[in-house]
C-alpha cells in the first residue's frame, strides 16, 4: 500500500523543532506496550529505519512505517499540529485516526 501524509503548516514546525537541529527522520508507530489498550499512534523520531520499515513520504520530512503495520492506517492521511497543545491529529477521509498524537524521540542521546 502506497500512504501518503498531508502536513499542515503547524506540523512541520513542530516536528522540525523534534529534531532540535540534530539528524533524524520520523516514523508513525502502533504501540501496544503498556498502553492497557489496543494501541496507539506515535511519531517516533528515529537515526535509520528497521530492515521491515517502508518509507512512506520523503518531503518535507522521510516518514516511515513498519510493513507490519501499514494495515493500522489509511492510504491517504492529513498530519495536523493541535495549536493548543503538544499534540498532533492523524486524519483520513473515513475520519480520526487518533486525535492525541504524540512524538517520542528514540534516537540515542
Amino acid at each position: 500500500m502506497n500512504i501518503h501524509l498531508e502536513l499542515d503548516p503547524l506540523s512541520v514546525e513542530r516536528l522540525d523543532s523534534a529534531l532540535s537541529g540534530r539528524p533524524g527522520m520520523f516514523k508513525l508507530f502502533y504501540d501496544t506496550e503498556g498502553c492497557g489498550c489496543n494501541g496507539v499512534i506515535v511519531i517516533q523520531v528515529i537515526t535509520t529505519a528497521n530492515a521491515t520499515d517502508r518509507i512512506v513520504q520523503s518531503e518535507p520530512y522521510s516518514f516511515w512505517v513498519d510493513r507490519q503495520q501499514e494495515q493500522q492506517f489509511d492510504s491517504r492521511m492529513r498530519l495536523e499540529a493541535d495549536p493548543n497543545y503538544p499534540s498532533f491529529k492523524l486524519i483520513s477521509d473515513a475520519g480520526i485516526l487518533s486525535g492525541n498524537i504524540r512524538i517520542q524521540d528514540v534516537r540515542a542521546k
